[in-house]
């Protein structure tokens, strides 16, 4: 089984190379500044390795001591519950639904289908590079009044988006000018030291000119 282990831990994450759902765990990971051994499995060895953690031979899978959670969203909210500071979330239950609902669309909408292109290595359809430049483009003004996606405040919402952000030119995507804000807010996502440290070897080809 190919594997890297950055170094020994009580946790670890069995991590695709270059999937998003995997490339966020990462971040979220480093966000909360965890001591977690990544171990990055390539597609054609995945599920043949993992059918013993994980049932569906997917990644990724973390394990934490004797516990072992498979999946993403359960995973996200494990460790945001299991390690609060810094809070991803807002305080309140209402903004807290709010960006649960973003993450959730932007999953539904983008995420998966993307997720999907890049295991079997096959262009996005031409339908979801559309659906892909039209919503961030209209997205766009936000980020001309805030910092980040939901406000001035770093939040899970910004570490799902940032991967999909990352990928934009390996996908064959090119926003207008007039989306240059959110390319703007990708700059500032990809600057911060968490974002760095979260990248596999293969992701950081996928912009080596950054």
């Amino acid at each position: 089984m190919n594997i890297d282990v950055a170094k020994k831990s009580a946790m670890s994450l069995h991590t695709d190379v270059n999937s998003i759902s995997s490339h966020s765990l990462r971040i979220l990971l480093r966000d909360k500044d965890v001591e977690c051994d990544m171990r990055y499995v390539n597609s054609d060895e995945r599920r043949e390795a993992l059918l013993e953690l994980n049932p569906y031979g997917e990644t990724p899978v973390l394990i934490d001591r004797e516990m072992v959670l498979y999946e993403f969203y359960p995973v996200v909210e494990y460790l945001d519950e299991r390690f609060p500071h810094p809070p991803l979330l807002p305080a309140d239950p209402i903004g807290r639904g709010k960006a649960r609902l973003v993450i959730s669309r932007m999953n539904r909408d983008w995420m998966i289908d993307v997720d999907k292109a890049i295991a079997a290595d096959e262009p996005l359809s031409t339908e979801l590079k559309q659906s892909i430049i039209d919503g961030l483009t209209a997205l766009s003004p936000l980020f001309n009044h805030q910092l980040y996606f939901t406000g001035d405040d770093y939040t899970l919402v910004d570490v799902m988006i940032a991967p999909l952000l990352w990928r934009l030119k390996s996908l064959g995507i090119q926003l207008p000018e007039k989306a240059k804000p959110i390319l703007d807010y990708a700059d500032r996502l990809f600057a911060r030291e968490q974002f760095e440290l979260s990248l596999s070897q293969q992701e950081m080809e996928l912009n080596e000119d950054i």
